[in-house]
């Protein structure tokens, strides 16, 4: 059980680490920087906090010192606070974050991020908001309220806390207990972005937008947009804002090839039917055989998962440059669903790959943990020990 915050009486500095170059040079001017320099200042400051990962200015050796301390009396380059770590026996490692607190009733809003380590890559799920309000009936996520959107800062903080904790900075220093992070030459811990933790993205698009632009800067953390994948369950008016403005790849949470279905799954089908949401993904921006939409579909037990939808998938899907990831439901206390069994799974993906295609059935990662797709929720809501062994037991009988 974690402790509660301490919540400061006076106003917390404001952290640099997440902030724009409009926002650094705003913060520059406001020290009476000359305007001159302000181009120079923050690609400085850009250069120690992305791609150096500072985590102080007194590290920063080629700016001023008078400039640094004046930076240091109202700012400092503070992360999301880790209030928990818990590493899956497959290496998954999830964290409870905390936002800083934003005024003095604030006690600091909480949030999930999970780190997803194979041999030659490692994939970040990052949150956009906290809490979610799509209500869909097979996701753990979707039972939390919405609290807020998390803003464009907070959302790459969990980038740069995470990379801080693989020692993915130059120098830095990886973890020691035994869970796995990619190395090599060339190789980074963090290699790959989804934005596929808690809450809707396209329902905090701005934010999402601009972190995005953060996350990809050249000079800086330097991720590849076609590394970089926003998933939506159907957010249809922002789609084609998302390929126009950030060119990332597209993954859409589908699970059902009616409408009826998807209205029960998906309570947001109801607002964006299935036929907007498949019109929006074939005019999606971008969109090519080289750059695929994936469309995610979660096994259900008896709800979704029969022959006869697998060959409706392929109809529906006819046109749209796309692949089809095939994701075993992952249970969570309480849940209504059962993840279909492993023969009917792969009598499904069989039918889509013959269809020409691809299917690839998705791993289950850190279930244990309650990392997995669909897991996701804040601490600040704690299971009761009753759901929690009814989990445990459901686990083992699904590896039995």
């Amino acid at each position: 059980m974690t402790s509660p915050p301490s919540v400061p009486e006076d106003p917390a500095p404001l952290s640099l680490a997440g902030a724009s170059r409009a926002e650094l040079s705003g913060a520059l001017a406001s020290l009476g920087a000359p305007e001159r320099e302000l181009k120079m200042r923050v690609s400085q400051l850009w250069h120690w906090i992305y791609h150096r990962g500072a985590r102080d200015f007194a590290s920063m050796r080629n700016i001023a010192r008078p400039l640094l301390a004046a930076l240091a009396e109202g700012h400092d380059l503070a992360r999301p606070e880790v209030v928990a770590e818990q590493v899956s026996s497959d290496g998954t490692r999830k964290w409870l974050l905390r936002m800083r607190p934003a005024h003095a009733h604030d006690k600091g809003a909480e949030i999930e991020c999970v780190y997803i380590p194979e041999s030659d890559r490692g994939t970040l799920c990052v949150s956009s908001q906290v809490g979610c309000t799509l209500n869909c009936t097979f996701c753990h996520t979707g039972t939390m309220p919405l609290v807020r959107n998390l803003t464009a800062a907070e959302i790459v903080g969990q980038v740069l806390a995470a990379r801080d904790r693989l020692g993915d900075f130059p120098g830095g220093t990886p973890p020691d207990d035994g869970g796995l992070v990619p190395s090599g030459e060339g190789v980074r811990a963090v290699s790959n972005i989804v934005f596929m933790g808690m809450g809707e993205p396209l329902y905090n698009y701005e934010a999402v937008r601009d972190a995005i632009a953060i996350l990809t800067d050249g000079d800086g953390l330097s991720l590849s947009r076609r590394r970089i994948t926003v998933s939506t369950s159907g957010v249809v008016p922002e789609m084609e804002r998302l390929g126009a403005e950030c060119g990332t790849m597209l993954a859409v949470s589908l699970h059902a090839t009616n409408n009826a279905l998807r209205d029960r799954l998906v309570p947001l089908n109801r607002k964006y039917p299935i036929e907007r949401l498949l019109e929006a993904c074939r005019t999606y921006p971008g969109a090519s055989n080289a750059r695929r939409i994936t469309f995610e579909y979660v096994m259900l037990k008896g709800v979704n998962d029969t022959p006869a939808e697998a060959r409706a998938l392929v109809r529906l899907l006819k046109g749209i440059p796309a692949k089809i990831n095939l994701i075993p439901f992952n249970p969570w206390p309480g849940s209504p669903y059962e993840c279909s069994d492993w023969e009917t799974i792969e009598r499904f993906s069989e039918i889509v790959f013959n269809a020409g295609y691809a299917s690839p059935v998705r791993t289950p990662r850190g279930r244990d943990i309650l990392a997995a797709c669909g897991q996701l929720k804040s601490d600040s809501e704690k299971l009761r020990a009753r759901a929690r062994l009814m989990l445990e037991e459901s686990l083992v009988v699904g590896q039995e």
